[in-house]
């Protein structure tokens, strides 16, 4: 889909409760995990006005910054100031990485416990938010970095990330596409060529895997980043 932010906010969010109130008839609980970056800042707050049944959603991060969690450039923080906070979901059903951890593989380890023990092994998510940056990476899986080739591990540490900053938690391909759906949203001219390589080339990076392999996806695009496709999303 192809349209301004305004209108890409008000379809996230129609996405986001049709297949949330699909999971709760289903399983009774709907697992979400979320981004930062440009997604969180246009449209959490679109989000946080939803009249949905947080008591039983399970929040999640794809990923996160080797910072404490009150510090701006968390996306723990980040969450919880423009929905999390806002829409009043209840503390326990947020499940936060400790990007303040020395030991960032221990907190992928325990992580990763933390995600099967409520989404199953292999864990399922129902729906994963992501970004794109203008390399191809989605959540901290950069191109050519060894944790987006990491095939054993449902969580990763990740150490000097090509971008700032260098040490970071991230889900892995493996996670990400168990999901049931993704959604991956891509805002500004910077993302136009990763965006063109992936839906109509052959690039080799975690956005191109992504568009290839997951089980359902859908792809939200403002017009910049939309700028060198040949042919429109829908």
């Amino acid at each position: 889909m192809v349209a301004n932010q305004v209108a890409l906010a008000e379809a996230l969010a129609a996405d986001f409760d049709a297949h949330g109130q699909h999971a709760l008839r289903l399983r009774g609980k709907f697992t979400v995990a979320l981004s930062g970056g440009s997604v969180a800042t246009w449209f959490f707050p679109r989000l946080a006005r939803l009249p949905f049944d947080w008591s039983r959603t399970e929040f999640f991060w794809a990923d996160e910054r080797a910072v404490p969690p009150s510090d701006p450039e968390s996306n723990y923080a980040v969450a919880v100031s423009l929905w999390l906070g806002p829409a009043k979901v209840p503390p326990a059903n947020i499940h936060r990485m400790r990007g303040e951890d020395a030991d960032l593989n221990h907190a992928a380890r325990d992580y990763a416990a933390e995600l099967v023990h409520i989404a199953g092994s292999p864990p399922r998510l129902d729906l994963v938010m992501l970004g794109v940056g203008p390399d191809g990476h989605v959540a901290s899986l950069f191109p050519g970095h060894p944790a987006s080739r990491d095939e054993q591990h449902f969580v990763a540490a990740v150490e000097h990330a090509p971008k700032p900053p260098p040490r970071r938690v991230t889900l892995t391909m493996p996670a990400l596409l168990n999901a049931e759906r993704i959604v991956v949203a891509a805002l500004g001219r910077e993302k136009a060529a990763a965006i063109r390589d992936a839906l109509e080339g052959d690039a080799a990076t975690p956005f191109g895997t992504v568009v290839k392999k997951a089980r359902n996806a859908r792809i939200l695009l403002d017009e910049e980043a939309a700028g060198l496709l040949t042919n429109r999303l829908q």
